[in-house]
């Protein structure tokens, strides 16, 4: 199948807004708190889903994933812990997001490490899933290859069988959270001709320290 457009001639001149040193949070959490609050109130498709890049025996790999949390002390996700982004996150526990909003024209980007989540946390949100999502959590072996849909649906019927009779559903050991710690977060806004407004955040000894990069 041969393309219809030559796709190196798509572009798209952004010129919605502006970003600067002196407009920006003193806190990065506190500015992407502030841009995900204005993504979700301008109804952007999925304003949480966020590409989750991680690195495993030196080949790097990317997923979309959603958050959950945002705090002080990082960004967390859900995941299977014996997953492919948990194997690598096992081997080398950085990671990096990134966060897209094309109807703001705007992007965010984070690095730094992954810890999980403590067990009680994981159990929280866990519970607070639809009951479908939860044995879905038991049903899939997330990653590993499987015989066919049919497997995976027999598997969803035997862990419903077997939970039917509880008053809730314990959380796989295999399943729970993740939180990216940063100390890295850029800010992107996209201007006319290409000259795009990047705000970068650093840590250095445990204080944020923000300046402007080169489009």
């Amino acid at each position: 199948m041969s393309l219809t457009h030559n796709i190196a001639d798509i572009r798209k001149n952004y010129s919605r807004q502006a970003l600067s040193e002196d407009s920006v949070a003193q806190d990065p959490i506190e500015q992407f708190k502030l841009w995900l609050q204005e993504a979700i109130q301008a109804q952007v498709n999925e304003p949480t889903a966020m590409v989750l890049s991680t690195v495993k025996e030196g080949r790097p790999d990317a997923r979309v994933v959603l958050l959950k949390n945002v705090a002080e002390d990082g960004f967390t996700f859900f995941t299977n812990y014996s997953s492919s982004k948990g194997r690598a996150l096992s081997q080398n526990p950085f990671a990096a997001l990134t966060f897209f909003w094309p109807e703001l024209e705007r992007q965010v980007r984070v690095q730094g490490k992954v810890v999980q989540v403590p067990a009680q946390v994981s159990d929280n949100y866990f519970h607070s899933r639809p009951v479908e999502s939860q044995i879905g959590a038991w049903a899939s072996p997330q990653s590993q290859p499987i015989a066919s849909r049919s497997e995976l649906e027999e598997a969803e019927l035997n862990y419903k069988q077997q939970f039917q009779d509880l008053e809730q559903i314990p959380r796989p050991p295999h399943w729970g959270g993740y939180q990216l710690v940063p100390d890295s977060i850029e800010f992107w806004q996209g201007r006319p001709s290409r000259l795009h407004d990047r705000i970068l955040y650093e840590m250095e000894s445990n204080i944020w320290h923000c300046k402007r990069l080169a489009p």
